[in-house]
């Protein structure tokens, strides 16, 4: 037979773990924590932040039916979620608010379908990619916003001659446009540094060596990490550095150092090395 102070007892612990579901409820439908609204766009009504990211990084946006174009740069992606018990809006309630909000701002829609939308538009003179792709019927939806700049490596002669002396090699992060090897302005101070290297270790010969992720085909990618090592082999040795002192190799996707099923890995795998000989 229950005492009247256990059945208390039973009550209480019914009371918390009842506010502890209600706590944990309320906690999931509160922004992830460090999340916020781009500054460009607000969110829908009703609406938190499930997941952020904003770092620089690479998405793909699709510009018609059959076609896309990865971009990268500095990217905020967004997941947002409706609240439970909310009044549920349609896939094109989202992307009629989002076309309102880009219209406005001066963007150009690239491509729509059902369920996506992406736009262009350039703003303080910096090129920037928007796309949002609603989930299960509105319930959900992505936002990824990415402002085109280059992802900065300041890297010294004598911290890349350590390097060398101690591993043999140093990745360098140089920038290309998806899928060509024209140097980048923004890597020149990396060319510089290398040229400086150079001049100061006479006895000093290496070997740059291209990479790329495993995106495309394999022999494509053998002769883009190719191209892109004599691109930067050409600045080099027009920086002054006999051309003897220099080779250039391409390994395309053969030696990856991450894993190419992630994004960042992918772009870890993305790289130049200068390998000393």
């Amino acid at each position: 037979m229950k005492t009247k102070k256990t059945a208390v007892l039973i009550l209480a612990v019914s009371f918390l773990l009842a506010g502890a579901v209600f706590i944990r409820a309320q906690e999931e439908e509160t922004d992830v924590e460090g999340a916020k609204d781009h500054p460009l766009l607000s969110r829908m009504k009703n609406f938190f932040i499930s997941d952020y990211s904003a770092r620089y990084d690479e998405h793909e946006f699709y510009i018609s039916e059959s076609d896309s174009k990865t971009v990268e740069g500095d990217r905020t992606r967004i997941d947002y979620q409706l609240k439970e018990g909310a009044p549920q809006p349609s896939p094109l309630q989202i992307k009629r608010n989002y076309a309102n909000a880009m219209k406005t701002l001066g963007a150009k829609l690239l491509h729509e379908d059902e369920d996506y939308a992406c736009w262009t538009l350039v703003k303080g003179g910096q090129e920037i990619w928007i796309d949002v792709q609603v989930y299960n019927d509105g319930w959900n939806y992505e936002l990824n916003i990415i402002q085109i700049a280059a992802m900065v490596q300041e890297v010294t002669a004598n911290e890349m001659l350590d390097a060398l002396n101690k591993d043999g090699f140093i990745a360098l992060y140089i920038n290309f446009d998806t899928g060509k090897y024209d140097l980048k302005p923004e890597s020149q101070g990396t060319i510089d540094q290398i040229i400086a290297l150079l001049a100061d270790n006479a006895d000093l010969n290496v070997s740059i060596e291209g990479h790329t992720d495993n995106v495309g085909q394999p022999a494509a990618n053998k002769t883009l990490s190719e191209q892109r090592a004599r691109a930067v082999r050409d600045a080099v040795v027009k920086g002054g550095v006999s051309a003897s002192r220099v080779d250039a190799v391409g390994w395309g996707q053969e030696r990856p150092v991450a894993d190419n099923r992630s994004e960042d890995g992918r772009a870890k795998n993305r790289r130049v090395e200068i390998v000393k000989k």
